[in-house]
């Protein structure tokens, strides 16, 4: 057939290969996995994969295969089942300890051929794969006593720097803002331009105060306390990505839900305890200056007689360290903390930008111990719940430990930099500790609730029954009532989920019950418009057309309708993707991908086959 150019053949055969091989990584089922990453420095190399194969083979656990990937400073142990996963995942949890984090995991077993040119299977949403839902709430109350403390020292500082002479700056009960007493009411003027000026986000106004002093009160503007709400649950929501990378969990699902809530999703996360200790770890910094000799402090980790003044803390490394009992300065005086090299010397470093308060700290403190120590505590507290007499206790378990130790160089303040760290790597990971390590408010799980694996394959295979079930009912009713088109456009419709599936494994569509719907919804339409061009043809050859003719025509004249209808569908497909979130954006990204491949396959795919056909050969009628 001339009207059915080479060059369309071409086309179709380079789409629908590509789908087959960008689709066929969906045949390759997950393995139960255990997941083994090391916190904070701790190595993942060929000695802890000898280490975990000893556990594993101690607990009678015999493993398909455990894989070390020293780049991502991950280990991954396969197994046969999700019994033996189990029983794998407590005996490495009670054989490595504290410094690996050990999470339940499903593992990929597309052959790397397929994985090198980025080919690999759809993500499973929560309602198919299974894993844990929390609801966390924002302690608005300790982000405003936060920020009126801040406020507090802030004003201090600047009338303090200004000359301005004061008898007390103050917070007030929480919401009430600060109430600052000065000397006369020429100094109360000077004060309110001077804090007006400096922080635009209090409203300053006179106010009463006892005996002879002249008061001014500043309360954070309102507009400003809806910024920080919203900046405090925004950072949060980073900590809590930064933390559930640990895990290692495939496309998780974290989001701000009204003023204060932050929802997450952790599809494939069977361990829930593993996931609370994680996403719920409360961490904080402090900076403290180091005490007496290494000598002494080793003396003091050996004997356990520690000097009165200082307090005993370990570095990652085991190493001991005398620390003064008085913190500089606090992680919640964080302002930001980047990784980088020093421009004198090219050694990895870390900038940081404290707030002013903790500025002015750490300027008085170094001033007057330059050449002496300063080290970094980073302090986690997870909760442990135990049974105790058939009732839930939790307790508080605090990890302290010495993240970095080194000598002032020189006085600083607001910004400084941490030197001599010994790689890149190390220094980025101190910045992450820095930047993202501590919540910028308190967070509580407010509610949580598991969705069992067992439930997730049972909708995964009521899914696939459903695909399979429409898929089938509309191949045999084409087939019957279409007769040779009919068996075409079967040909299509298979191709059409071929594809559908290849793109949305391409670009990472995670599938979710709403999606299947979508799939299965998208077929049905499909068969639509080769009913149409099935019509037009016959409606020629009723009116005395050729065969030939009558194809050619019958898909000219339905490709205008089909491409109407599918227009509207797309518009509304693209209102569900723009607008919705969760269940109903994934239905309408499978809606969208669908109706684009549905429109190749119905007209493209079966103009083709048709061609191929009936092409060259002298017809008499057709079998439609």
């Amino acid at each position: 057939m001339s009207d059915f150019p080479r060059w369309k053949y071409a086309l179709v055969v380079i789409v629908l290969l590509v789908g087959i091989v960008y689709a066929l990584p969906n045949v390759f089922p997950p393995q139960p996995a255990v997941q083994v990453s090391g916190n904070r420095g701790a190595a993942v190399d060929a000695s802890l994969k000898s280490k975990v194969e000893g556990l594993l083979a101690t607990a009678k656990v015999p493993a398909v295969a455990v894989d070390v990937n020293e780049k991502d400073g991950r280990l991954l142990a396969r197994f046969g089942n999700a019994d033996q996963q189990a029983k794998a995942s407590d005996a490495l949890r009670v054989g490595l300890g504290d410094n690996y984090t050990v999470a339940l995991n499903l593992a990929s077993t597309v052959p790397s051929w397929l994985r090198s040119i980025n080919a690999n299977s759809m993500p499973l949403g929560l309602d198919l794969q299974g894993g844990v839902h929390f609801l966390m709430e924002v302690d608005q109350n300790a982000m405003i006593d936060a920020q009126e403390t801040r406020y507090t020292d802030d004003i201090r500082s600047l009338l303090h720097d200004k000359g301005v002479q004061y008898d007390s700056v103050t917070r007030n009960a929480r919401g009430q803002g600060v109430n600052i007493v000065l000397r006369t009411d020429a100094e109360r003027q000077k004060a309110a331009g001077l804090i007006g000026s400096d922080y635009p986000d209090l409203l300053v106004n006179d106010a009463a105060a006892a005996g002879n002093g002249f008061a001014l009160n500043a309360v954070v503007k309102p507009t400003k306390l809806r910024e920080l709400s919203q900046s405090v649950i925004t950072q949060n929501v980073t900590t809590l990505r930064q933390r559930v990378n640990q895990l290692g969990v495939s496309e998780p699902l974290i989001q701000q839900q009204g003023a204060n809530q932050i929802i997450v999703d952790l599809a494939g996360v069977q361990d829930t305890a593993e996931a609370k200790k994680i996403i719920g770890a409360v961490a904080s910094l402090q900076y403290r200056a180091g005490l007496y000799t290494p000598q002494q402090a080793m003396e003091a980790a050996r004997s356990g007689s520690v000097p009165p003044d200082a307090k005993l803390y370990f570095g990652r490394d085991h190493q001991p360290y005398l620390l003064s009992k008085k913190v500089i300065a606090s992680g919640d005086e964080l302002v930001t903390a980047t990784s980088g090299r020093d421009q004198q010397n090219g050694t990895p470093n870390v900038s940081v930008t404290l707030n002013a308060a903790g500025a002015r700290k750490m300027q008085e403190f170094t001033n007057d111990n330059v050449g002496k120590p300063m080290a970094v505590l980073y302090i986690t507290r997870t909760l442990e719940t135990k049974m105790v007499d058939g009732k839930e206790v939790k307790t508080p378990k605090i990890t302290e430990e010495v993240i970095n130790y080194a000598n002032i160089s020189g006085p600083f303040g607001k910004q400084f930099q941490t030197n001599g760290l010994p790689s890149d790597a190390e220094a980025a990971e101190l910045a992450l500790l820095l930047r993202g390590g501590s919540f910028a408010v308190p967070v509580d799980i407010v509610s949580e609730s598991v969705i069992g694996p067992s439930l997730g394959a049972d909708n995964i295979d009521k899914g696939f029954k459903a695909v399979m079930l429409g898929l089938g009912l509309v191949l045999l009713a084409a087939a019957i009532y279409y007769k040779l088109f009919g068996l075409v456009a079967d040909v299509a419709l298979f191709f059409n989920l071929v594809l559908l599936v290849a793109v949305m494994s391409a670009i990472g569509v995670t599938l979710t019950m709403p999606g299947i719907a979508g799939i299965v919804l998208t077929l049905g339409m499909a068969i639509d418009a080769n009913v149409l061009i099935c019509e037009r043809i016959r409606e020629e050859l009723r009116n005395g057309s050729s065969p030939l003719a009558s194809i050619r025509t019958g898909y000219d004249k339905a490709w205008a309708t089909i491409l109407d209808a599918n227009v509207t569908h797309l518009l509304a497909a693209l209102g569900l993707m723009t607008m919705g979130s969760g269940p109903i954006k994934g239905f309408g990204v499978t809606l969208f991908i669908g109706i684009l491949t549905s429109m190749f396959t119905s007209v493209t795919v079966t103009h083709a086959i048709t061609a191929l056909i009936h092409g060259g050969r002298k017809l008499k009628t057709l079998s439609v």
